[in-house]
């Protein structure tokens, strides 16, 4: 609040004048920015924790112990890639959330990018014994949008699904019209560890985490569907989720068709 006292003005009686300015919301930015902090912080002293203790424990003469040498190069190697995903994933937000960020559309086959998301994912899925295969409705027609951003959204949701569902479990995508043949779905579907009811409405936070241990010991980052979020609204579309737990769950991510 600014006061001004209004003495000195010609012809008046006296007073004060006050200008209210409500930094509601920029105290829920800067506390936003406090907790994106914290997290960062945390995120990035767990894995460099590792590092230097399991360097340190070379250093001390563990390099001489052949029997555990070899292990302790493999967790920190481990903690670099973890290190490097995060920074990738931070410098990827970053982007999406500049004022200056743009979308570079093209004409898209929606169907060829899913076989190359499927072929790419089928390495980590097999090391589980896990099934994942894809359906395409037929004459679904080419539109525009960005075939870069729109991979990383796919690649996001369905390495999470890989993560999070156990051996011998089923992923599936499926890409069909809407019932209004307006808009494209992409529902990728598992049948996993699910998500809890009261964890839905926070999934797409950055950093959070339904099972932190749990996410960390899969690799994640807890930025990934952060970002899958912002892609999809980008290009003017949403991102919902459907799970039970126990039985697994269903990101579906719905684009506007844009024609050329």
């Amino acid at each position: 609040m600014v006061a001004v006292p209004l003495e000195d003005a010609p012809l008046s009686p006296g007073g004060v004048v006050a200008v209210l300015h409500d930094i509601t919301r920029l105290k829920e930015l800067e506390n936003v920015r406090k907790d994106f902090v914290a997290n960062v912080s945390h995120e990035l002293r767990t894995p460099l924790t590792a590092i230097r203790g399991f360097a340190e424990t070379l250093l001390d003469g563990g390099l001489e112990d052949e029997k555990n040498n070899r292990r302790f190069l493999e967790i920190i190697k481990t903690h670099t890639i973890r290190l490097s995903d995060l920074t990738t994933d931070l410098l990827t937000l970053a982007t999406l959330e500049d004022e200056s960020f743009s979308l570079n559309y093209e004409l898209l086959d929606l169907k060829s990018l899913v076989q190359e998301v499927v072929e790419s994912s089928k390495p980590a899925a097999l090391q589980k014994k896990q099934e994942i295969d894809y359906t395409v409705d037929d004459g679904l027609p080419l539109f525009k949008a960005d075939r870069e951003r729109l991979r990383q959204v796919l690649v996001n949701l369905v390495d999470n699904a890989v993560k999070f569902t156990p051996e011998e479990g089923k992923i599936s995508l499926e890409v069909k019209l809407s019932a209004n043949v307006a808009s494209v779905e992409v529902h990728v579907k598992d049948n996993g560890m699910g998500i809890p009811s009261s964890a839905l409405s926070r999934i797409f936070e950055r950093f959070y985490r339904v099972d932190k241990t749990r996410s960390r010991d899969q690799g994640g980052t807890g930025l990934g569907l952060s970002i899958v979020k912002h892609i999809v609204e980008a290009h003017k579309g949403k991102v919902e989720v459907q799970s039970t737990l126990g039985q697994g769950s269903d990101f579906t991510v719905t684009l506007p068709i844009h024609k050329a």
